[in-house]
C-alpha cells in the first residue's frame, strides 16, 4: 500500500469510525448507557450523603452502603453487556495490536544489537547514550513544566466544585508505588525470554546493549552475528509492511468502539477539559518542532510530514507502540543512520513519552482544582519531579498514565476517587498523547543523528517496503 494511500485510508477510517460509532451508539448502546449513567448518578448522590454521616454504625449509613452496592452491580452488569455489544469492533484493533506486539520485541532487539555493534566501542555507546538521555531529560522536563503552566493558566477544574470524598471511596485503579525495587524490576531482566514474551521494552534494551557491545568486542567473529541480525531485522520490517495494511481497519474498529460506548455527548460534557488539553498538546508540538528546528533547520518540517501517517496510526489506536515499526522505517528514509535509529528509538519508548508527561501534570492538577485543593508552587514542582521519576519503566502497562497519577496524587492530599472523572475520557485523551509520543521520539532520533554527524539527505526506500 503506497504511503499517501495509507494516510488517506487511515483518515477515512477515522471519519467512518465516528459516524458508525454514533449510529451504533444511538441504535444499540443508548439504553445501556442510560442505565449506567443513572446508576453512576445515584452512586454519586449516595457518596455525598455517606461523606456527611459521621456514625458509620448507624442504620442510615448501612442502608446507603447497601444501596451503593446494588447500584454498583447494576452499573457493572450493564457495562459488561455494553462491552459485549462493541466487541466486534474492538476485535479489529485487537488483531492489529497483537500483530504489532508480535513484531516490536524482536524488532527492537535485532535493530538495537546491530546498531550498538556498528557503533563499536563502549565509549561511543556511552557518548551517544549521554546525548540521547540529555535530550530525553530536557524534553520530559519541558513537557511536565508546560503541562503545569497551562493547567494553571486554563484552570479547567475550577468549575467542577466537587466535595471532598470520605477515605473509603476510591477507584479500582491500582496505584503505582514509588519504589526503587519496582523501578529496578522494570529495568533489569531476570530472563531475556520472559522480557520478550511480556514485551518489556526497557529490559530488552538493557540486554541488547550488553549483547551489542559484546558482539562488537569480539571483532571479526561478531560480523556474522551482525549480518544475521541485520537480515532478520529486514525480514521483520517486511512483515511490518504486511501488518500495516491492516492499520485502517484497526483505526476504524478502535474509533467506532470508543464513540459507540461513550457517544458524542462525552465530548460536550468534557468539552472544555478536552479542548484545553488538546490545545496544550498543540503548543507542545510547536515546542518540539521548534527545538528540532534549531538543530535540523527546515528539515524538521519534512520529518513531521514523513511521520504523519505513523502519528495517525498512534492516534487512532491510542498507542504509540503501534507506530514503532513504521517510525523506524521513516527515520532511516529521512536520512538517520541505522545505528542511531536502532539505539535511540527503543530508548525513547521508555524514557521519552512527551505527551504522557504533559498529561500527568495536567490531569493531576485538574483533579486538585476540581476539589478546590490549592497546591503551592513548591508542591507543584515536587509533584512534577515525582511524576518524572514514577513514570519511568512503565511503558506497556495498561492505562499507564492513570496508574502513575493514582500513585502520585495521594501524596498531595488529592482524593483517588477523582480519577473517575478521567476514566471515561481517558481513551480520547490517550489518542492525542500517543501521537505526541511518536513526534517526540522521532524528533529526538533525528536530532541525535545530527549531533553525531550521522544524518544524510535521505535514503530512498522502495514504496513496496513502506
Amino acid at each position: 500500500m503506497k504511503k499517501n494511500k495509507l494516510t488517506l485510508y487511515i483518515f477515512i477510517a477515522l471519519i467512518l469510525g465516528v459516524v458508525v460509532g454514533y449510529i451504533y451508539n444511538v441504535a444499540v448502546i443508548k439504553d445501556y448507557n442510560n442505565k449506567i449513567n443513572a446508576a453512576e448518578t445515584t452512586i454519586k448522590i449516595i457518596d455525598n450523603k455517606l461523606v456527611l454521616i459521621k456514625d458509620t454504625t448507624s442504620v442510615v449509613y448501612k442502608n446507603l452502603k447497601t444501596q451503593r452496592v446494588t447500584e454498583s452491580k447494576i452499573r457493572k452488569v450493564n457495562d459488561g453487556i455494553r462491552e459485549g455489544k462493541v466487541q466486534y469492533f474492538t476485535i479489529l484493533s485487537d488483531i492489529f495490536l497483537r500483530l504489532i506486539k508480535m513484531i516490536v520485541a524482536p524488532l527492537v532487539f535485532t535493530t538495537l544489537v546491530v546498531g550498538v555493534a556498528k557503533v563499536g566501542d563502549i565509549k561511543a555507546v556511552g557518548r551517544i547514550g549521554g546525548k540521547t538521555l540529555l535530550w530525553f531529560l530536557s524534553a520530559t522536563l519541558v513537557s511536565l513544566l508546560l503541562g503545569m503552566i497551562l493547567v494553571n493558566l486554563f484552570q479547567p477544574g475550577q468549575e467542577m466544585h466537587l466535595m471532598l470524598p470520605d477515605s473509603h471511596l476510591g477507584t479500582d485503579i491500582q496505584k503505582s508505588a514509588l519504589s526503587l525495587k519496582d523501578f529496578i524490576s522494570h529495568v533489569f531482566p531476570k530472563s531475556f525470554f520472559e522480557s520478550m514474551s511480556n514485551n518489556e521494552i526497557l529490559q530488552i534494551v538493557v540486554f541488547a546493549l550488553f549483547f551489542g557491545v559484546a558482539t562488537a568486542s569480539i571483532g571479526e567473529k561478531g560480523d556474522i552475528v551482525v549480518k544475521a541480525f541485520d537480515a532478520i531485522a529486514h525480514v521483520i520490517l517486511k512483515i511490518t509492511g504486511y501488518v500495516m495494511k491492516l492499520a485502517p481497519l484497526a483505526v476504524f474498529g478502535a474509533i467506532t468502539a470508543i464513540v459507540a460506548k461513550q457517544g458524542l455527548s462525552i465530548l460536550s460534557t468534557y468539552a472544555i477539559f478536552i479542548g484545553e488539553f488538546y490545545f496544550s498538546l498543540i503548543i507542545l508540538w510547536a515546542a518540539i518542532i521548534l527545538a528540532g528546528f534549531f538543530v535540523l533547520k527546515g528539515r524538521a518540517f519534512k520529518l513531521v510530514n514523513n511521520i504523519k501517517d505513523a502519528m495517525l496510526v498512534a492516534f487512532g489506536t491510542s498507542t504509540s507502540e503501534a507506530a514503532y515499526p513504521r517510525v523506524l522505517i521513516e527515520m532511516e528514509r529521512f536520512g538517520c543512520s541505522n545505528k542511531i535509529v536502532s539505539f535511540v528509538l527503543p530508548l525513547g519508548y521508555s524514557f521519552n513519552l512527551d505527551g504522557s508527561m504533559m498529561y500527568m501534570t495536567f490531569a493531576s492538577l485538574f483533579l486538585a482544582q476540581s476539589y478546590g485543593i490549592h497546591l503551592t508552587f513548591v508542591q507543584q514542582v515536587t509533584m512534577l519531579l515525582t511524576l518524572m521519576l514514577t513514570s519511568k519503566g512503565i511503558a506497556g502497562v495498561p492505562r499507564a498514565s492513570l496508574v502513575v497519577i493514582a500513585g502520585t496524587i495521594a501524596m498531595f492530599g488529592i482524593p483517588e476517587a477523582g480519577l473517575a472523572l478521567l476514566i471515561g475520557i481517558d481513551p480520547l485523551l490517550d489518542m492525542g498523547r500517543s501521537a505526541t509520543n511518536v513526534l517526540g521520539n522521532a524528533m529526538a532520533t533525528a536530532v541525535v543523528s545530527k549531533w553525531e554527524g550521522e544524518l544524510s539527505d535521505g535514503n530512498p526506500i522502495p514504496v513496496e517496503d513502506l
